[in-house]
């Protein structure tokens, strides 16, 4: 294996790492909240709990905010019904808002990249990343949507420097795959608790 294949695979690795060990931490706390305080997403939630769309803008608006609230507690919400046929939709409906937030990621950095917010944003943010696109290109996206770096800014990031937008969509749909993983986790913590 080449050096540069190495690196990849490292930074791979330790991102995934991250992800887990978070996911982890999600799970459990969620578990020994609701096990030993009674905590209860539906009166967490209070009259949003029963409103999917609501729901569902709420999180397009975080995932285009860079993931402000994890996809996992959405994942959460959707288990609490404890209806795997729902939970099923609720998980695909969300997979799918995601991955769109990524195209309107995509599409914000192609159409901005060049305006005095999107060079703040980039200052602020994305700056950080931006090594690691010079060093990996396109697979960096498929790092973002595993992991816990930020799917729609790297993609906002990527967008701006007019990445082949057919290759784009293409490895962007691995953010299905943290999805599917995710969510089965999720909802094998659900029934335990």
């Amino acid at each position: 294996m080449n050096q540069e294949a190495t690196h990849k695979t490292t930074f791979l690795l330790k991102n995934l790492a991250k992800g887990i060990l978070w996911l982890g931490v999600l799970v459990v706390g969620y578990m020994i909240i609701q096990k030993y305080f009674g905590f209860d997403l539906k009166v967490f939630l209070g009259p949003l709990y029963d409103h999917t769309l609501v729901i569902y803008f709420i999180f397009l608006v975080s995932e285009l905010i860079f993931g402000i609230i994890p996809p996992e507690f959405f994942m959460f919400w959707a288990a609490s019904k404890n209806l795997w046929l729902l939970y099923l939709q609720h998980v695909t409906a969300l997979m799918f808002i995601s991955y769109l937030a990524g195209i309107i990621g995509y599409l914000i950095g192609a159409k901005f990249g060049d305006s005095k917010f999107y060079r703040l944003l980039r200052r602020k943010r994305l700056g950080k990343f931006e090594k690691y696109f010079h060093q990996f290109g396109g697979f960096l996206v498929i790092v973002a949507a595993l992991t816990p770096i930020p799917f729609s800014g790297i993609c906002m990031l990527v967008g701006s420097v007019k990445y082949d937008f057919k290759k784009f969509i293409w490895i962007s749909m691995s953010r299905f795959m943290r999805f599917i993983l995710y969510a089965a986790i999720v909802w094998e913590a659900n029934l335990l608790s």
